[in-house]
């Protein structure tokens, strides 16, 4: 059995295809505050927060590049597509993060390791980790590897019938139908916010927020199908 196979650090570094100078830099990516809280250490939240920054950053540069005729707005769906808790949860699955997760006990019991919101904190955290640790070169060297896959999606990702496209995928790769189901609505009635879960049979495939129930639904959809897309 090889080294990469015993340790779990080495491992991320191995499929990132980088290796890290400073490996407290990792290891406080993967550390989550209810570790900290029973054994001390500095957590990943300061680093989640730069890293959400580093990702909009050089997925921004990406999609310029790639797609120079596209303006603002549909630039801006398609970010936000691809930087949705369900798609980044995926890639941080895809790492094998969630077993190099340092949790908190209780966090340990609840299934943190599979939990979607830790997994896509997780991936920020990593990023900017990566980011501090090599600087831009690595850090986008990596989004490049890690989302091309999905910006052959365009259509989708900008907003085109992603119900439609998911309905399809989710016959053919799953043997159901998605059923959307509204989880809140938040604001005052002149600027409301609804957030919409969809699921195929009893797994929850994505979430979407839109100015109403419809966009919601579409937004939902647009993640469920990149998570599709990613299992293919």
């Amino acid at each position: 059995m090889s080294d990469m196979q015993h340790d779990p650090l080495e491992g991320i570094e191995g499929r990132l295809g980088y290796r890290f100078r400073d490996r407290a830099l990792l290891v406080e990516a993967l550390t989550h505050r209810t570790y900290v809280n029973e054994a001390g250490g500095r957590d990943n939240q300061r680093l989640e927060f730069f890293g959400d920054a580093v990702l909009d950053f050089l997925l921004s540069d990406m999609l310029l590049v790639r797609f120079p005729e596209s303006r603002e707005g549909e630039l801006t769906r398609i970010r936000a597509a691809l930087v949705d808790e369900a798609s980044l949860a995926r890639i941080a699955s895809e790492l094998d993060l969630g077993q190099a997760l340092r949790l908190g006990r209780g966090e340990e019991k609840g299934g943190g390791r599979l939990k979607r919101s830790l997994l896509a904190d997780a991936f920020e955290a990593l990023l900017a980790a990566l980011y501090l640790d090599g600087g831009l070169d690595p850090a986008r060297r990596v989004v490049e590897a890690l989302f091309a896959p999905f910006l052959s999606c365009r259509d989708l990702l900008s907003g085109r019938d992603a119900k439609t496209e998911l309905q399809e995928k989710g016959r053919l790769l799953k043997g159901e139908l998605p059923r959307y189901q509204l989880k809140q609505v938040t604001g005052p009635d002149h600027d409301k916010r609804f957030t919409v879960e969809v699921y195929l049979g009893e797994e929850l495939m994505g979430e979407g927020v839109g100015r109403t129930k419809k966009e919601a639904e579409q937004d939902a959809a647009r993640a469920a199908f990149l998570l599709l897309k990613g299992e293919e």
